[in-house]
């Protein structure tokens, strides 16, 4: 097959299709626009870059959709061209968002259609999400406000702030009753809520679970509580070598309880042992903080929380 063939078999087939082919589902829960995340039994597949790319959560594989092929069925390129070849007429299910939703007009940066929006307060859309769907303390919220970390997003969600660190929003993530997503045009990095300048910080994989677990620890103030937005960006891993890296730090990977997170515990402990800083694991009892929170509220456990403030 000619170069220019392989290469316009490549934009008709994308990953989605190998692996709806080889029986993965969307798991439309832990899905973004930009990262769909694809599972057969234990098996986890996430597909990127507009269906174009892919990694196995589970260890260092990824490619393009000729890889894909050649990684499910052990099989080398040849085999893999045939393979893709026979799948130019299959159609893959589309993710909910691409059937039901609009594409987004965008402003013209990223600071602008952040500060276009408005600060949540008590009794909008979007604080009414994070205390009757997400069971957060009206305190922890307040306190997201008060440190400018929180956006009132479409149609109920909440904007959670991600910044550089210089301190500027450079994107954010979006999650709501039936959304669940990251800016359009942004950069993963951190969200951090807490005192800047603490020593101890505790890594989670969502805005939502650092303020659950921030709420579950009556937001200590000797914490800096930090989401990765389920992504691992050069910036990321940039802003957590540099937070390792302080005086007295002491990295905790709060991250989910599941293979995945597991999978980031280990990248932070990698972290943790080149900055020659302490480490520690902490996991929840639930699948993640907020599930826990959520528990919590039904058992009547929800501590008293004090407010945070930004150091």
């Amino acid at each position: 097959m000619e170069k220019n063939d392989i290469k316009e078999l490549s934009t008709r087939v994308g990953c989605a299709a190998v692996l709806e082919h080889e029986g993965f589902a969307i798991d439309r829960k832990e899905s973004t626009r930009r990262a769909v995340k694809f599972r057969r039994d234990d098996d986890i597949i996430i597909v990127i870059h507009d269906d174009r790319g892919w990694f196995d959560a589970r260890s260092d594989a990824k490619g393009d959709v000729f890889a894909l092929a050649s990684y499910l069925h052990g099989i080398g390129f040849a085999e893999a061209l045939a393979v893709v070849g026979d799948l130019v007429e299959f159609q893959p299910t589309a993710p909910t968002w691409e059937k039901l939703l609009p594409q987004k007009q965008t402003v013209a940066s990223i600071a602008e259609r952040w500060n276009h929006r408005k600060r949540p307060w008590r009794a909008s859309a979007t604080w009414s999400y994070l205390r009757q769907c997400r069971a957060l303390p009206w305190q922890v919220i307040s306190a997201a406000i008060e440190a400018d970390v929180l956006r009132e997003g479409p149609y109920g969600s909440m904007w959670a702030k991600h910044v550089d660190e210089a301190g500027a929003v450079i994107g954010w993530e979006e999650r709501g009753p039936d959304w669940r997503g990251f800016s359009t045009g942004g950069a993963k990095a951190l969200f951090r809520f807490g005192m800047n300048d603490a020593r101890r910080i505790c890594v989670t994989e969502a805005a939502i679970d650092a303020l659950s677990l921030a709420a579950i620890e009556q937001t200590r103030p000797d914490t800096h509580y930090v989401s990765t937005g389920g992504g691992w960006s050069p910036l990321t891993a940039q802003a957590l070598e540099t937070l390792a890296s302080g005086e007295g730090a002491w990295l905790v990977a709060a991250t989910d309880n599941n293979v995945q997170g597991e999978i980031f515990a280990d990248r932070l402990r990698q972290i943790a042992d080149s900055a020659s800083c302490n480490f520690s694991r902490l996991r929840p009892e639930s699948e993640d903080w907020n599930e826990e929170l959520k528990e919590m509220r039904e058992r009547g456990e929800l501590p008293h929380t004090r407010t945070a403030h930004q150091g």
